[in-house]
């Protein structure tokens, strides 16, 4: 196989994964794993509810510190903190939306798992369908352009075939004439 060929390979293959990885690695660092949900902040509410609400919106809310993690599942002393801002707020009767609104103007969307779709944030949720489509595109250009070179390098114009006629009939005559049967 040509060193040309193999590179190209590997390069298709690495475009293959970074793609993929563009895909799948925001979708998981979205959703918390299994693993993640089991290592989570204790309970330190005596109401279970407002512990239940506060966990559920500390896993939907970033670290900042860890930026790989949500607040539940970090042990930062600023994810500790905001864990108990949270807790504060909505003991204090604020609805989740509201203690929502608060961590993002005061930390920006960056404090959200799933930052909502804007101007700013548009390449964040539209690159990785651009990345597969330029591609897919880029793939099916080089795929018809290398059909039409194969096709191309395939085909013998009339002025070839006359001369590979020629030089065939050529070597079929001189080997007819030493030929066994030609010499007795």
């Amino acid at each position: 196989m040509p060193a040309e060929a193999r590179f190209a390979g590997l390069r298709l293959t690495a475009l293959v994964g970074a793609v993929v990885f563009a895909l799948v690695g925001p979708a998981r660092a979205a959703s918390p794993s299994a693993e993640a949900a089991t290592a989570v902040a204790p309970t330190v509410a005596a109401d279970p509810r407002l512990e239940a609400d506060v966990m559920e919106l500390s896993h939907k809310l970033r670290c900042l510190v860890c930026q790989n993690q949500s607040i539940a599942e970090s042990n930062a002393p600023l994810a500790l903190d905001l864990r108990d801002q949270v807790r504060e707020q909505l003991a204090a009767g604020k609805s989740k939306d509201d203690v929502v609104d608060y961590l993002v103007d005061r930390y920006g969307d960056f404090v959200l798992y799933e930052p909502p779709f804007k101007a700013v944030t548009a390449l964040l949720w539209l690159g990785p369908a651009a990345l597969l489509l330029g591609g897919a595109g880029w793939l099916a250009f080089r795929l018809r352009r290398r059909r039409d070179e194969v096709a191309a390098e395939a085909t013998l114009s009339a002025a070839d075939s006359a001369r590979a006629r020629a030089l065939l009939d050529s070597a079929s005559g001189a080997v007819q004439s030493e030929s066994p049967e030609s010499r007795s």
